[in-house]
């Protein structure tokens, strides 16, 4: 079975980038000097900072793994390319909701890349999903856990 692409933006791909170079270069680096830190203190069957510094170096293993996995299968969307006739991943969408009476702006991003608090919005999500390919003017109804919102497309543009 093949594994599912991680569709990114060109922003998105950069920032797994450049933490993956800072885990391998300098994370790498602390977390040995910790642990040949504590190993000098003598007994490593009670020493608090050595199992610490395992559990650190452990950590950072898993996530330069699960980076050096999502970069493999990383699928870069490239703005330039973008139609802006209609919405797709790589997107700012302005749009209105009906029921609050209020505009928002949603940016859609791949799976990996979402963030709520930067109003990055998965092109799986729910919101993502119904908004994927509707142009400006189009009004969408989205299915969510506290009913149905609607959300009227004001405008496309390029992040």
């Amino acid at each position: 079975m093949a594994e599912k692409k991680n569709i990114l933006t060109y922003a998105g791909l950069k920032q797994y980038e450049d933490e993956l170079q800072n885990l391998k270069v300098f994370k790498r680096k602390e977390v040995a000097q910790k642990i040949k830190e504590a190993r000098e203190q003598g007994d490593l069957s009670e020493n608090a900072e050595y199992d610490a510094a395992k559990d650190e170096q452990r950590e950072i293993e898993l996530r330069i793994e699960e980076l050096e996995k999502l970069l493999k299968n990383a699928e870069v969307v490239v703005e330039e390319e973008i139609d802006l006739d209609k919405i797709n991943v790589g997107c700012k969408v302005k749009v209105y909701d009906v029921d609050e009476d209020e505009e928002m702006e949603f940016y859609i991003v791949g799976s990996t890349e979402a963030n709520s608090l930067q109003n990055k919005i998965s092109n799986e999500s729910p919101v993502g999903k119904a908004l994927m390919g509707k142009k400006t003017g189009d009004v969408v109804d989205v299915e969510t856990q506290m009913g149905v919102i609607q959300y009227k497309v004001l405008e496309i543009q390029r992040v």
